[in-house]
């Protein structure tokens, strides 16, 4: 199998983590791509996914699959791996797609500032979204430290890769305050082997 893939992204990231928790990372061979929302360069997977997006898989028994959560669950079935228990699954796509929204909402930060001129960039929509990733975190605060504290799923590894891109990419906005639960979760769950081998500073 082939990945569209850039270790900077989140969404890949949790792909990564995935290959690395099941000890199929041999399976999958990495094809650099920028998945910039501008881009028309011939990295950009056109001819796979009509979106340009990545990640994007390609595979030996039918067509490209893309979206990290479509990835995930193809990946998970592959290798019956687990991380979408049948007895927790909505709990489980309910906190992934919580946390792929948090990586959405720092994405577009990030891009906002690299596809627009300074003139043109918008302060009060950049702020919105970092109000929506901190409203996000403080309901998984206040609801979900349980979810996370029991068996590995894929709903924990989203929400640390989402956790760990806010680092990477928001340095100087600091999440934690308000949140020492989620921050001391954060800190030892980012300690586990597949974390650090996916980290995008050590790409």
């Amino acid at each position: 199998m082939q990945l569209f893939h850039n270790p900077a992204s989140p969404f890949c990231r949790k792909i990564d983590v995935l290959l690395h928790e099941t000890g199929h990372t041999g399976d999958v061979e990495a094809l650099p791509a920028s998945g910039h929302p501008t881009a028309t360069d011939a990295d950009m997977p056109f001819a796979y996914n009509p979106l340009g997006k990545i990640p994007t898989l390609l595979r030996p028994d039918g067509p490209a699959l893309y979206d990290s959560r479509v990835i995930c669950r193809y990946l998970d079935d592959l290798y019956k791996a687990g991380l979408y228990p049948e007895n927790r699954l909505w709990e489980v796509l309910t906190l992934e797609a919580t946390a792929d929204g948090v990586m959405d909402a720092a994405v577009l930060m990030v891009y906002e500032k690299r596809s627009r001129p300074a003139e043109r960039q918008d302060p009060v929509w950049v702020e919105a979204q970092w109000a929506k990733i901190l409203r996000t975190l403080d309901a998984v605060e206040a609801r979900w430290m349980s979810h996370l504290a029991g068996r590995l799923d894929m709903g924990q590894i989203a929400l640390a890769c989402a956790l760990g891109y806010l680092d990477f990419r928001h340095p100087d906005r600091d999440w934690r305050p308000g949140r020492s639960a989620l921050a001391a979760w954060f800190g030892k769950f980012e300690e586990r082997p597949s974390m650090i081998a996916t980290s995008p500073e050590r790409q």
